[in-house]
């Protein structure tokens, strides 16, 4: 199978870029898969960042096989993507993508460009995928620092119906595939999951926790939505009970808030035991995760499923939040132990840390109860389920074109099997594609209870024992 990833790249630094990384590196595994990754170009941006982002030139990294073909803000992005797209002739070509992947809103025009790409690629004959991250309908636009709202939802909203254009969307919340099924009867969206960052979940080791301080993380892009001043506001009402707690904050700016957690730091007094780390590079991240005690999410709002939230349940974790829509339905999905504060309440979120921070059993609890969450949404468990969905596919184009070959039979028959439990109205809808696709490509699992709650279905022994 032939794959085209349309997507941000390391050592790119822009949204998703990441996220982009791991998905890469999971198909990697799969011999029979041939990826190249269609990325933006590199600016001085993607190395003249934060502080640890170091200022000289970035490399390629030589394990995958990039052609840089966009370049972010330019209206050119959809010509140069397809004609690429063309001349690798794929089996697949799968979109990586939030609103602003393409450009950012001083630059509409360029930005509704990028995201017609998609709908552009379909109509060229290729089969198309797209995971999105956010969708329009649940963002604050006052905290992502948006003006003419409704100019732009108007354009979104054109957007939106340009994206369900593809042959199919993958969402990462329940509640967005409601909202779209809602507005725009979109018939061609499931529901994943944002998924760990791990092959393998490894198990908190607790007797790296509060020695001897209890750390306190906080990990983001900061300066739009994901803010620190409720955090600084609470911290020192966390130490009159907990004297020995530590708070760490790790992460750059949001790049077009340069300079904001610089400004947080000058404003602390020195005497607090508050560390600002900045950039963070992926060697150093599993240390940081596995000393730290708790993990804190001061947003005022959210752009989509979290991604710190779900390390956090990859290294076990536990979780304080805002009390905002999408982390309660992200809980849900995900089956994630989240302790919820109001949002901008100092008091509030000192209250919820103190409480857990001066519970040893209370740590425990939730640190293995989103461990176990963790490893069932492993990127391995992700990736897996979707290039069996691009696998299903190709056999239902193969019958079409009436070239399925004769070894193929038994697989066919699987097929229909799954077309077959895909309608069957006893199974919830937000998941019913991916668990007809486990049980269509892995019979062993047709014996399994299905579990409507879970976002993907792992079949495998070592994420069962590890459970």
């Amino acid at each position: 199978m032939k794959i085209c990833l349309v997507a941000a790249f390391p050592p790119s630094r822009r949204q998703l870029n990441e996220y982009s990384w791991h998905i890469a590196r999971e198909i990697q595994r799969y011999p029979d898969v041939d990826l190249t990754i269609l990325a933006d170009e590199l600016t001085r941006y993607d190395f003249a960042g934060d502080a640890g982002a170091g200022d000289e030139p970035p490399r390629e990294l030589p394990e995958f096989n990039v052609i840089r073909c966009w370049k972010f803000g330019s209206v050119a992005t959809p010509a140069r993507l397809l004609n690429t797209i063309r001349r690798l002739q794929p089996d697949v070509v799968w979109f990586n993508l939030v609103f602003s992947s393409f450009a950012g809103p001083e630059s509409p025009f360029a930005a509704f460009a990028g995201l017609s790409a998609p709908a552009l690629t379909r109509a060229a004959g290729f089969y198309t995928h797209i995971t999105l991250h956010h969708i329009i309908e649940h963002v604050d636009f006052g905290d992502a620092g948006l003006k003419r709202e409704k100019l732009y939802r108007l354009g979104t909203n054109v957007a939106t119906r340009a994206l369900l254009q593809a042959h199919s969307v993958s969402v990462l919340l329940s509640a967005y595939r409601r909202t779209l099924v809602k507005k725009y009867a979109a018939q061609n969206v499931m529901v994943g999951t944002h998924g760990t960052f791990a092959t393998v979940c490894s198990p908190p080791d607790f007797t790296q926790r509060g020695n001897p301080d209890l750390r306190i993380l906080a990990f983001g892009h900061w300066g739009t939505y994901k803010r620190l001043e409720t955090l600084m506001e609470s911290f020192p009402l966390v130490l009159k009970k907990v004297p020995n707690a530590r708070l760490i904050v790790a992460g750059g700016n949001h790049h077009t808030r340069p300079g904001y957690w610089e400004s947080v730091r000058a404003a602390q007094p020195r005497h607090l035991p508050i560390e600002f780390l900045g950039y963070v590079q992926d060697k150093d991240l599993p240390e940081m995760f596995r000393t730290s005690s708790v993990l804190v999410m001061p947003y005022d709002s959210s752009t989509g499923s979290s991604g710190p939230a779900h390390q956090a349940c990859e290294f076990g974790l536990p979780i304080v939040c805002a009390d905002i829509p999408d982390f309660r339905c992200m809980a849900t999905d995900d089956e994630m132990s989240i302790s919820y504060y109001n949002t901008g309440d100092a008091a509030d979120l000192a209250e919820k840390l103190i409480a857990i921070l001066e519970s040893p059993e209370l740590q425990r609890q939730m640190s293995l109860h989103n461990y176990q969450a963790g490893i069932q949404m492993t990127m391995a468990t992700v990736v897996r389920n979707y290039l069996r969905w691009f696998e299903l596919h190709q056999y239902k184009r193969a019958i079409s074109e009436g070239s399925l070959r004769t070894g193929d039979r038994l697989r066919l028959q699987r097929l229909r099997a799954a077309a077959s439990l895909i309608h069957m109205p006893e199974i919830h809808p937000d998941r019913a594609e991916p668990m007809a696709i486990e049980a269509a490509l892995h019979p062993a699992t047709e014996t399994m209870p299905l579990r409507a709650s879970r976002a993907t279905l792992s079949d495998d022994d070592e994420y069962a024992d590890a459970g």
